[in-house]
This record gives C-alpha cells, sequence and structure tokens, in this order.
C-alpha cells in the first residue's frame, strides 16, 4: 500500500552518523513514509548499520548501487523508486526534528504549496549547535540562482502537481539544480520560519571545499542552466558576495537572513 512520504536518503562512509539519523526518521510524530536508503559503495560499515534499522522496520528499504556513482545517481534511483505522494531529502549524516514531516506536509496541505523548506540548525562534530540558518518565507527561480536559501535536509516536494523531478548529474550542487528545475514549473517555494532540522557539519564533506563549491555552482549556471557567460557572472558575483558574507562577516548574513 503506497505511503504518503518517502524520504530520499544516499548512504555512503557515514558510519558515525548514520545510526541518529534513520532514529531522527523513526522518531518522527508523522508515520505514514517510507525511507530509501541507497547505498553508494560504502567502504566502512554503513551499510550494515542501516541494514539492522531496515530488518525491525518494513518502511525502511536499503538499495545498493553496483559501483560509485555519486550522491546524484543515488538520489535519483530512490526518487525513482519512491511510491508516495511527496518527496523528502535527508542525508546520511542529518537529521530531523520529531515534528518536521508533521509541520511540513501539514503546511503543504493548507496552503496547497507544491514545494516546501524550513530553517534548520547546524551542529558540530561532537553534537552541539553552533548555527541557524534562517530561511525567507518565499523564492522563486530568480532568487535561488542568487543565493540557494534551501537546505536539501529540509526540502519536500509534491509529485502528485509536479511530477517526479530529477536531480541533474553532478557530483556537487546537484540538490540546488533540482530546486531549479522545480522553481521552473511554479513561481515560488515556500518556506516554515521554524528550525525542522540538524546540519551536521563535517570537515570531510564536500561542502566544506569552498573553491569546489564554487566550481560547480558555475558548472551548473554553464552546463545545466545554459545561462550565457555574462549572465552566468552576474549570478555567481551574488553567490559570491553571499559567501564571502557567510564566513567574514556572519553578524551581517544574519541580518540579512543569509546565516
Amino acid at each position: 500500500m503506497p505511503v504518503e512520504v518517502s524520504i530520499i536518503t544516499p548512504l555512503y562512509n557515514c558510519s558515525r552518523f548514520i545510526s541518529e539519523t534513520i532514529k531522527s526518521v523513526l522518531e518522527q510524530t508523522y508515520s505514514d513514509w517510507e525511507l530509501i536508503l541507497v547505498d553508494d559503495c560504502s567502504t566502512d560499515n554503513s551499510l550494515e548499520v542501516a541494514q539492522q534499522f531496515a530488518e525491525k522496520d518494513s518502511r525502511i528499504k536499503i538499495i545498493s548501487l553496483d559501483e560509485n556513482s555519486g550522491a546524484a545517481v543515488a538520489r535519483n534511483m530512490a526518487i525513482e523508486l519512491a511510491n508516495a505522494r511527496y518527496i523528502a531529502f535527508l542525508d546520511s549524516d542529518d537529521r530531523w526534528r520529531p515534528e518536521k514531516l508533521e509541520r511540513q506536509i501539514e503546511f503543504m496541505k493548507e496552503k496547497k504549496i507544491d514545494f516546501c523548506y524550513a530553517a534548520y540548525e547546524k551542529l558540530s562534530q561532537d553534537g552541539k549547535i553552533v548555527g541557524h540558518v534562517r530561511v525567507p518565507n518565499r523564492v522563486s527561480y530568480i532568487d535561488l540562482l542568487k543565493v540557494c536559501s534551501i537546505g536539501c535536509l529540509t526540502a519536500v516536494y509534491d509529485t502528485v502537481n509536479l511530477g517526479k523531478v530529477y536531480m541533474p548529474l553532478i557530483r556537487k550542487r546537484q540538490d540546488l539544480g533540482l530546486w531549479l528545475r522545480i522553481l521552473k514549473k511554479i513561481d515560488y517555494a515556500y518556506g516554515i520560519s521554524d528550525p525542522l532540522a540538524y546540519y551536521q557539519l563535517r570537515d570531510d564533506s564536500i561542502s566544506a571545499n569552498k573553491k569546489l563549491a564554487a566550481q560547480y555552482t558555475w558548472r551548473l549556471y554553464r552546463d545545466i542552466e545554459r545561462l550565457n557567460i555574462f549572465v552566468a557572472a552576474y549570478y555567481f558575483c551574488f553567490y559570491a558576495v553571499n559567501g564571502v558574507l557567510r564566513t567574514k562577516v556572519p553578524w551581517l548574513a544574519r541580518k540579512i537572513g543569509i546565516l
């Protein structure tokens, strides 16, 4: 019998965090979900840990890729297999607050919203809250080209009205690529100002490499969105300035709502 929410989680070398991630799903006040974990050839015991949970709860499903292919391929496979109306995303080192799904699904149904996101908090490697990421009430395609305000761990979209929308096949910034694809179909995505999730900071994550992230952002503008070089440069300036503000002047970033 179909469930209402399919949760998409790529799994790769996250044995330190995956138990807490899955527990945060199991503790949801909203229970009509399936969790699809796609293992991208982990070399640690992440898969074994996930399988222990799957043996105890039939809502948890595990798929294994034949070769390491990246998060976009893993997420797209999970989207393809998803049976639910709503697609939600949760990376294997992040966590949700217990009320996360209930708040968002209720919000989307009441407001007739096709694409939703929420604020979230950042966790240090020892589990302490070290930051709060605020979000605007709504964002458009143009807004996201300037700055990505949607954290992947909070995003939910409605497949009934949008169909299944997939991520572009790039190693980094594929989540932004998906949000842009969705916002070509609708005018706005809408946000919840209360923090509903926890983003795990990791020194070894791709997102920690600012230079690499910038390179993939430029590639997304040029190769995926097909922006001409002048338009791409225009939006990349916003991206660069926002990055500098977040890193060098966080109090100002918080004041203008980008941190």
